[in-house]
């Protein structure tokens, strides 16, 4: 499988996995924030695609972290997140094993159109790991506030 089939195939992947996210998290507000991942992916892959057919494609940046914060500020924690909390560290990592993946490929890119989007990629991949790590920070920092409440000095948000 060569270096772009592969891209794919993890993009759509990831667009199938924040899909199915959102549905498991239409009630909590957080469907919003895995329904712009996955459209994002989905993108992501149209563009390796077209790349890979040698046909034109755009490299827009996303205004995800921008529409992301927005969802962060105003949700409510509850115990379905709180469960889901080992999935989005597996979606943590899927992100960074993209960063990585995309880093290697930028470092064996011999042509500048190549080095352009793998580079745009890797920005893209990293948004998508701050807004998951973001994610975990506050699921974290609130199941331990309640594990530990009567202990003195919290960490700010």
């Amino acid at each position: 499988m060569d270096i772009l089939t592969f891209a794919i195939k993890m993009e759509l992947d990831g667009e199938t996995f924040y899909t199915e996210q959102a549905k498991i998290n239409h009630e909590n507000g957080l469907d919003i924030v895995f329904l712009m991942l996955a459209k994002d992916e989905k993108m992501h892959a149209q563009i390796l695609q077209n790349k890979e057919h040698k046909l034109p494609y755009k490299l827009n940046d996303s205004e995800l972290l921008s529409k992301a914060k927005n969802v962060f500020d105003n949700f409510d924690l509850n115990k379905q997140i709180v469960n889901q909390l080992e999935v989005y560290r597996t979606a943590l990592k899927n992100e960074k094993d993209s960063i990585n993946l995309y880093q290697d490929y930028l470092a064996k890119a011999t042509d500048d159109e190549s080095k352009s989007l793998f580079e745009y990629l890797i920005k893209e991949e990293e948004g998508h790991y701050s807004i998951i790590d973001q994610l975990i920070s506050h699921i974290s920092r609130a199941e331990e506030w309640v594990e530990s409440a009567e202990f003195g000095v919290r960490e700010e948000y």
